[in-house]
């Protein structure tokens, strides 16, 4: 649902959906490209992984509901709501980094992400999201970016931290995940952070 405003849209609607989501370079050879049907098996497999399991509980069951999702990203940014990425390195899928609750009014959007096991390490989320924050509040004209991850989840934090994400405090028992609740640290990055 549209509101009126008393002041300007941060961003004019359909200024996102106006175009193809793009497929953004990141340092050290990274492409952050739409997810592809044939990504299906890798997505799929990367929720078996305990870790990421562990932190997102929202998993596909199946392939085909991994299509599902991959139409309903389609879908998320067609209209101006989301956007999620294939985070690839030599032809390979090594991760996935969003955005979502997308508020054009304000130019807010949230972030989020994994990385396959095997890539871990080798600072490949810092780097994505980086790469995601630059194009965001440069050229989507995006005023404000910011993730939460649970306060016991330490690599989550050196990515937000390494990608400039400033923290900001934390929201007390806000998330569930698969050992119960979590308290979760909120990080912020703004345009004018550079």
């Amino acid at each position: 649902m549209r509101y009126s405003l008393s002041t300007p849209p941060a961003i004019p609607a359909g200024a996102l959906a106006a175009g193809p989501q793009p497929s953004l370079s990141a340092e050290g050879g990274l492409l952050l490209r739409p997810w592809e049907p044939s990504d299906a098996a890798v997505f799929l497999a990367a929720y078996r992984d305990p870790d990421i399991r562990h932190w997102h509980t929202r998993q596909p069951a199946s392939e085909e509901q991994v299509h599902e999702w991959f139409d309903q990203y389609r879908r998320a940014w067609e209209q101006e709501t989301g956007a999620s990425w294939a985070v690839t390195g030599g032809g390979e899928v090594l991760g996935r980094i969003a955005m979502g609750s997308i508020n054009l009014d304000d130019g807010v959007a949230g972030c989020s992400y994994w990385v396959l096991p095997a890539a871990r390490g080798a600072g490949v989320a810092p780097r994505a999201l980086s790469a995601l924050s630059v194009w965001a509040l440069g050229e989507a004209g995006f005023h404000r970016l910011y993730l939460d991850h649970s306060t016991r989840n330490h690599a989550s934090c050196r990515v937000a931290v390494k990608a400039g994400f400033l923290l900001e405090g934390t929201k007390r028992s806000d998330a569930v995940h698969s050992d119960g609740r979590h308290d979760m640290h909120l990080h912020a990055r703004i345009r004018e952070d550079g």
